[in-house]
């Protein structure tokens, strides 16, 4: 595919956002994803509040977690199937629905298999904006050098909603209603996803692949490359989980839990902090080479969480942790472009959103469990297990994300081809 943004010496956000029908799905997009930062701290706040039971709240919550990464990765092979816009549209309906019956199930003090049951199809419906949004900058960039940058903008977006979404949930639950958070959520997740829907001109092409792409892959996870990449994610969902459940628990031993949200948003911004830079940063060394130094430095920043004893610690030390998560992620979905064909890239993008969702529940579900039997300074160990277990796996499997012989070169214009670096 051509591209439609000319070379530069050094590609930046500017002229990433000069791209032709860029924020025709980008502000869009953005009010879409953002219901996905409230849904577990709100579901969190919610059962903790009706049943007194970090455990069960986490549980819970984890159950959507894993429904959504069960589903994810069919959503994004429907969409690249199907097109987005098929795919999001009845997705959401289902998601507002379910959301707002498990709510009306916590309020009415149901026993936990019927929280379990609400909560299955919450989590499956959650619309995959960031994936799709991902594609489409893939789409749009084809192989120039802007799409390391895409991925970074794609990062700082995400962690913004990370800012703001657990902020907004946690205000809501704790100054208005324990119920409001996912009211509000399951409403953002309807009229935000119906507007990025409404974009048709700038999504994907979709149908079935060609004969040559058929006998290339049966799926994205045929990829070695992506199968290591949906591992190593599990461990920046258990830091996602761990920390939601473990900042609420420690709030909550010293008599704040209001402020759970802002020491997220600390962690949250620091994540976004880093994603600025890196997409900032003109990188000599390649996205793997980055994606192991990443891991590196989170492993570090997390072995520190359990020592925290008061808010200013904590806030530090979860800024810190959010530095350190930007480079990872970013190095991950950069890899995607040059491992994956065109036809499977939102399945691909879904399989990794779809690994954090799941690291996030088992995180979830493990840290509650913790919190109410130790505190909130055990609960703190889940974050570091789950990033050293990535990162020993990432550094045994990281000779799988090199790129096969006929996916090392992209083109760059009509003509022209330039090698991918990945290392």
């Amino acid at each position: 595919m051509e591209s439609t943004v000319a070379p530069d010496k050094r590609p930046g956000y500017g002229q990433l956002l000069r791209t032709p029908g860029a924020w025709t799905f980008l502000l869009p997009g953005f009010a879409a994803r953002q219901p996905f930062a409230m849904l577990t701290i709100s579901i969190v706040l919610l059962v903790q509040h009706t049943t007194g039971s970090y455990g069960t709240a986490g549980a819970v919550a984890a159950v959507t977690g894993v429904a959504m990464a069960l589903f994810a990765p069919q959503s994004g092979k429907l969409a690249d199937r199907f097109g987005q816009r098929t795919v999001l549209l009845p997705g959401v309906v289902v998601h507002a629905v379910s959301g707002v019956a498990l709510t009306a199930l916590a309020l009415a003090d149901a026993p936990l298999w019927a929280l379990f049951a609400a909560a299955v199809p919450t989590g499956a419906s959650v619309p995959q904006v960031s994936p799709m949004v991902r594609a489409r900058w893939a789409a749009k960039l084809g192989g120039s050098r802007l799409m390391p940058t895409a991925a970074a903008f794609e990062s700082v977006t995400d962690e913004f909603t990370f800012v703001v979404g657990p902020v907004l949930a946690t205000a809501l639950c704790t100054g208005v209603h324990p119920a409001a958070g996912l009211f509000t959520e399951a409403a953002l997740t309807l009229v935000g996803g119906v507007l990025f829907a409404a974009q048709r001109r700038t999504q994907p092409p979709f149908g079935h692949p060609d004969a040559h792409e058929r006998v290339q892959r049966a799926s994205a996870l045929s990829v070695p490359g992506v199968r290591v990449l949906a591992v190593t994610f599990l461990g920046i969902g258990s830091v996602f989980g761990g920390m939601q459940v473990s900042l609420a628990a420690f709030t909550e031993e010293i008599g704040q839990p209001g402020i759970s949200g802002l020491l997220y948003g600390m962690f949250a911004a620091g994540n976004m902090l880093a994603g600025v830079a890196v997409g900032a940063i003109a990188w000599k060394s390649g996205p793997r080479r980055r994606l192991v130094l990443g891991y590196l430095g989170l492993t570090a920043a997390t072995s520190l969480l359990w020592t925290a004893d008061s808010v200013v610690t904590l806030g530090v030390l979860g800024l810190f942790v959010g530095l350190c998560i930007a480079p990872a992620l970013i190095a991950g979905f950069t890899l995607v472009e040059p491992l994956v064909p065109a036809s499977a890239r939102t399945e691909a993008f879904t399989w990794l959103t779809g690994a954090v969702a799941l690291g996030q529940a088992a995180a979830v579900t493990v840290a509650g469990r913790l919190a109410d039997a130790f505190g909130s300074s055990t609960s703190f160990l889940v974050p570091l297990v789950g990033t050293a277990l990535a990162l020993i796996t990432l550094v045994a499997l990281r000779s799988r994300l090199v790129p096969q012989a006929h996916s090392r070169t992209v083109a760059r214009g009509v003509g022209h081809r330039v090698p991918v670096a990945v290392d």
